[in-house]
C-alpha cells in the first residue's frame, strides 16, 4: 500500500495559561488531546468542529509554526520536528498554509507581484526575470491577469485577494496545502468560485489539502474525509457520504442536527446537547462529551474511547484507511436511535445558494 504524504500520530499541544511567582506551569490548556489521522497524495481531509475545539491549532502544528508538547508528524517520510532549520526552509517550500482573512495575510506594503516573488527568491534559483514570468503564470493559474502583479492589495476583492493568496502558496509547488477556513469571510458566490478553483487545482497539480472549517455544508461538497473534533480529540471520521448518511458519534450528531432547515422538523429530530462545553484547561476524564451526553455509562466517565474503525480495527498513521471510524463506547447501542433523520439532506438557504453557485459555475 502507498505511504500517506502526511501522516500524524498522537499530536498533543498543551498552552501555558498560568506561571507561579517561580515562572513553573500551573495550568495548561489542552488544546490539541491526542490527534492522529493521514493525507495520501491528490487528497482533501476536512477537519470540523466548533470554534475553539483545536482544529487550527491541529493545521499549525502540522506545518511546525508552532512546537508540539508530544506526537510525531511526517511529511514525505520526513520527520518534521526532527528537521533542523535548513531543511525545514525545504519543507515549507512543499506544504503552505492558506488563512482565513485575506484581507490581514497580504502585505499592504508589497505589490502582488511582489509578494509572489518572494518565495520564488527564498526557495528557487530563478532569476529575476524568470521570476517576473513565474509571477504572471502563477496569476493566470489562479484566474488573474499578469498585469494584476503591480497593483496592491488593497485593489482587490476579497474574492481576488484570497486567489492571491492561492498563488502565493503554489508558488514554490506545494504538495500539501492547509486551508484554515479559506471561504468563511467571503460572500456565498464568491466561495463557490474559490472552492471550484481549489478543486480544479488539485486535480490539475495532484494537491493534497487539510481543510479546516467549521462549515459542515461546505465540506461535505470538498473533502474526501472528514474528521470531527471536540475539546482537542478526533471523534469520527469517514468519507462525506457516510458522515452525512449515518453519524454515530452524538457530538457529529449534535452538529448535523444544528444545519438550519428550510422546512418544519420535529423536535424530536433534533440532538440537542445540553450545558456549555467543558473549559480545556480543566477537560472532563474519559470521554470528553460526556457531561453533556445523553448516552453516557459509567466506562464513559472514566475511559478515553479509542477512534476504531467499525469498532474492531484501530486507526493509526500508518495506515491510510477510509473506514468509517468513531471514538465512542456506545455508538452500537445508540447507532439506530434516530441518527437517519439528522442525516437527511436539510438545505439550508444559505447552503442551496451556494450549491446553485457551484452548479453555475461548473456549467
Amino acid at each position: 500500500m502507498t505511504a500517506p504524504l502526511l501522516a500524524v500520530d498522537g499530536l498533543v499541544k498543551h498552552f501555558v495559561a498560568k506561571r507561579n511567582l517561580f515562572g513553573q506551569p500551573t495550568s495548561l490548556v489542552r488544546a490539541v488531546d491526542g490527534v492522529s489521522f493521514s493525507v495520501k497524495a491528490g487528497e482533501t481531509l476536512a477537519i470540523v468542529g466548533e470554534s475553539g475545539c483545536g482544529k487550527s491549532t491541529v493545521g499549525r502544528l502540522v506545518l511546525r509554526l508552532i512546537e508540539p508538547t508530544a506526537g510525531r508528524v511526517t511529511f514525505d517520510g520526513q520527520d518534521v520536528f526532527s528537521l533542523p532549520a535548513p531543511e525545514l526552509r525545504r519543507l515549507r517550500a512543499k506544504a503552505q498554509l492558506i488563512f482565513q482573512d485575506p484581507y490581514a495575510s497580504l502585505n499592504p506594503r508589497l505589490t502582488v507581484g511582489e509578494t509572489l516573488a518572494e518565495p520564488l527568491l527564498l526557495h528557487t534559483g530563478l532569476s529575476a526575470s524568470d521570476r517576473k514570468s513565474k509571477v504572471g503564470e502563477l496569476l493566470d493559474l489562479v484566474g488573474l491577469r499578469p498585469l494584476h502583479a503591480q497593483r496592491y492589495p488593497h485593489e482587490f476583492s476579497g474574492g481576488q485577494r484570497q486567489r492571491i493568496a492561492i498563488a502565493r502558496a503554489l508558488a514554490a509547488d506545494a504538495r500539501l496545502i492547509v486551508c484554515d477556513e479559506p471561504v468563511s469571510a467571503l460572500d456565498v458566490s464568491i466561495r463557490a468560485q474559490v472552492l471550484n478553483l481549489l478543486k480544479d487545482l488539485q486535480q490539475r497539480l495532484g494537491l493534497a489539502y487539510i481543510f479546516i472549517s467549521h462549515d459542515l455544508a461546505v465540506v461535505k461538497h470538498v473533502a474526501d474525509r472528514i474528521a470531527v473534533m471536540y475539546l482537542g480529540r478526533i471523534v469520527e471520521t469517514g468519507t462525506g457520504d457516510d458522515l452525512f448518511r449515518e453519524p454515530r458519534h452524538p457530538y457529529t450528531q449534535a452538529l448535523l442536527s444544528a444545519i438550519p432547515s428550510l422546512t418544519a422538523t420535529r423536535p424530536s429530530a433534533r440532538r440537542l446537547l445540553p450545558g456549555d462545553p467543558p473549559s480545556p484547561i480543566d477537560p472532563p476524564a474519559g470521554c470528553h462529551l460526556h457531561p453533556r451526553c445523553p448516552h453516557a455509562g459509567d466506562v464513559c466517565r472514566t475511559r478515553q474511547p479509542d477512534l476504531a474503525a467499525d469498532a474492531t480495527s484501530p486507526v493509526t498513521a500508518e495506515r491510510v484507511t477510509v473506514a468509517h471510524a468513531t471514538a465512542c463506547h456506545r455508538w452500537p447501542d445508540i447507532r439506530h436511535s434516530g441518527s437517519e433523520t439528522i442525516a437527511a439532506d436539510r438545505t439550508s438557504p444559505e447552503l442551496q445558494r451556494l450549491l446553485d453557485a457551484f452548479a453555475a459555475a461548473k456549467g
